[in-house]
C-alpha cells in the first residue's frame, strides 16, 4: 500500500508547473471586510439595510473562500487548476481509508489514490475568526432595518447556510460531532434570517443528533453541559415542526434528558420517560424508541410498568381502530413483554388491514416462530419430565411452528427474492418434515435456499 500511495503522489506531481501555493487572496478578502467594517462606522451608512447586507456578504465570501472550489467526487486535476498545486503531499487516512493528503495553507484535501478523486477535506484555519457568526448578525440587522430587502438578504444567507452545512458534513466525517453540530445549527439560523417560505429544519435535526452523540462520549460536568446543549437543539427541532421519517428526534431528546439525571433524578427521568412516550405515540413503529422504553423501564426503578405502553396504545386504537402503525407498534410492545398471543393477534390485524403488503404478512409468520421458540425454551428448561411427555409437548409446539408456514409462503409469493423468508421456510419445513406434505415443501424451498448461499 505504501508503494502504491507514493506512486499516486508521484503521478500527481507530474503536473506541478504552478507555484506551490493555494490561490486564496487573503489580502483582497480582508480588504473587503475592512471596507465593509468602515461602512458600519459611517453614521449615514450604518442605518441602511444595504450596508449591513453588504457587510454580511463580505464575511460570507471570506468564510467560503478557502473551500470554495472543493467538491467531493471531482478529479484532483480540477483542484490543481482551480486552487493550485499543494505545498506538500503525503499519506494519510480519511474515515479509515488510505488517502493522499494534498496539503495547502488553509485546507488538507483527501484524494482517493485509486481514482484520483477528491473524497473530503479538513479546513485548517480561517481567513478571520467568527466570520459566519458575524455574517449572520449583519444579515439579521439588515432585515430588521428593512424587511423589504429580505429576498436579497435571503440569497446571501442561503449561500452561507449551504457552506455551513457542507462544513458540518466534513467535520462529521472527520469525527468531530460537536463542531459539526455547531455548523449545522448555524446553517439553520442563517436560513431563518429571511425565510422565503417554510424552512427545512434538516440541518437543525443533524445538529441535535450530533450534539447527542457527542454528549454520550463525555463524562461528568462536561457531559451535563453537552446534554443540555443537545436538549436545546432537540426542542428547537420539535418546535420547528420538523418530522424526520422515523421520529428519532424523540429518542435523542430522551437521551438528552437521561444524560442530565444526576442534576435532579426525578425531574429528568420523568422528562426522559415523557419524551419516549410521546415519540412512541406519534411513531408507534419506531423500534428504537420502543426498545429504549423497554430498557428504560427495566433499568430505572419507579419509572412505571411496561404495561403503560399497551394501555396507551389500546386507548389510541379505540379512537382509531384501523390505524396500521398503532397495530404494528402494539405487536412490538407485546413481543417485548413476551405476550406472544397478543403480539401475533396484532400482526394478523396488520395483515388484515394490508392484505397485499409483504411486511405484515412476513411479520405475522415471524412472530408465530418467536412464540414457538419461546415455548421450546420453556420446555427445555423444564426438569423432571419423562421422554414421552417431552415428545408430546414438542409435538404441540411443532403445530405452532406449522402455523407460520402459510404466512411465510404468502410473503414469499409477494416478494420471491426475500432471503430471510426463504431461510425460514427451508428450516421450518425441514423441522416439520415428518408432517404430511412438509417434505414436498422442503424439496421446493431447499434449492431456493441453496441459491442464496
Amino acid at each position: 500500500m505504501k508503494k502504491f500511495l507514493f506512486l499516486a503522489v508521484a503521478l500527481l506531481m507530474l503536473g506541478a508547473n504552478a507555484a506551490n501555493a493555494q490561490k486564496v487572496n487573503t489580502s483582497k478578502e480582508l480588504a473587503k471586510i475592512e471596507k465593509a467594517d468602515n461602512s458600519l462606522q459611517d453614521v449615514k451608512k450604518n442605518g441602511k439595510a444595504a450596508t449591513w447586507n453588504a457587510h454580511g456578504k463580505a464575511c460570507t465570501d471570506a468564510f467560503i473562500l478557502p473551500t470554495k472550489s472543493l467538491l467531493r467526487d471531482i478529479p484532483v486535476a480540477t483542484l490543481q487548476m482551480t486552487v493550485g498545486m499543494p505545498e506538500d503531499m503525503f499519506e494519510g487516512q480519511f474515515m479509515g481509508t488510505p488517502v493522499v493528503v494534498c496539503h495547502y495553507e488553509y485546507v488538507d484535501v483527501y484524494v482517493d489514490p485509486a481514482t484520483y478523486m477528491i473524497i473530503g477535506w479538513a479546513q485548517l484555519k480561517s481567513i478571520k475568526e467568527n466570520l459566519p457568526e458575524t455574517a449572520i448578525a449583519s444579515f439579521k440587522k439588515a432585515v430588521e432595518l428593512d424587511p423589504k430587502l429580505g429576498s436579497k438578504v435571503a440569497e446571501n444567507a442561503t449561500t452561507l447556510a449551504n457552506a455551513l452545512a457542507q462544513q458540518g458534513e466534513m467535520l462529521n466525517y472527520l469525527g468531530r460531532p460537536a463542531d459539526a453540530a455547531y455548523y449545522f445549527e448555524l446553517a439553520y439560523e442563517a436560513l431563518n434570517i429571511a425565510p422565503q417560505g417554510t424552512v427545512d429544519a434538516a440541518t437543525l435535526f443533524n445538529a441535535a443528533m450530533l450534539y447527542t452523540i457527542d454528549a454520550s462520549s463525555k463524562k461528568g460536568e462536561e457531559a451535563l453541559a453537552a446534554f443540555a446543549k443537545a436538549e436545546a437543539a432537540c426542542k428547537k427541532v420539535i418546535e420547528a415542526g420538523y418530522k424526520d421519517e422515523t421520529g428519532n428526534i424523540y429518542y435523542y431528546l430522551f437521551h438528552s434528558y437521561y444524560g442530565q439525571r444526576d442534576l435532579d433524578r426525578d425531574t429528568f427521568l420523568a422528562k426522559a420517560k415523557e419524551a419516549l412516550l410521546t415519540g412512541i405515540k406519534l411513531y408507534p413503529k419506531n423500534t428504537t424508541i420502543l426498545d429504549g422504553l423497554m430498557q428504560f423501564y427495566t433499568a430505572e426503578e419507579g419509572v412505571g410498568d411496561p404495561a403503560e405502553l399497551t394501555t396507551m396504545i389500546e386507548a389510541s386504537l379505540e379512537a382509531d381502530p384501523n390505524n396500521y402503525d398503532l397495530w404494528f407498534g402494539r405487536g412490538r410492545v407485546y413481543n417485548a413483554m413476551k405476550e406472544y398471543d397478543e403480539c401475533v393477534r396484532s400482526f394478523k390485524k396488520c395483515a388484515e388491514l394490508r392484505p397485499n403488503d409483504f411486511e405484515p404478512i412476513f411479520y405475522t409468520g415471524y412472530f408465530i416462530i418467536e412464540k414457538a421458540n419461546a415455548q421450546i425454551e420453556a420446555l427445555n428448561a423444564t426438569t423432571g419430565m419423562d421422554y414421552e411427555a417431552y415428545n408430546a409437548e414438542n409435538d404441540k409446539i411443532n403445530l405452532v411452528f406449522a402455523e407460520a408456514i402459510p404466512w411465510l409462503e404468502r410473503a414469499h409469493e409477494i416478494k420471491p427474492d426475500d432471503v430471510p423468508t426463504i431461510e425460514f421456510l427451508n428450516s421450518l419445513c425441514f423441522r416439520l418434515r415428518d408432517m404430511e406434505g412438509m417434505m414436498d415443501k422442503y424439496n421446493k424451498y431447499h434449492p431456493l435456499f441453496q441459491a442464496t448461499r
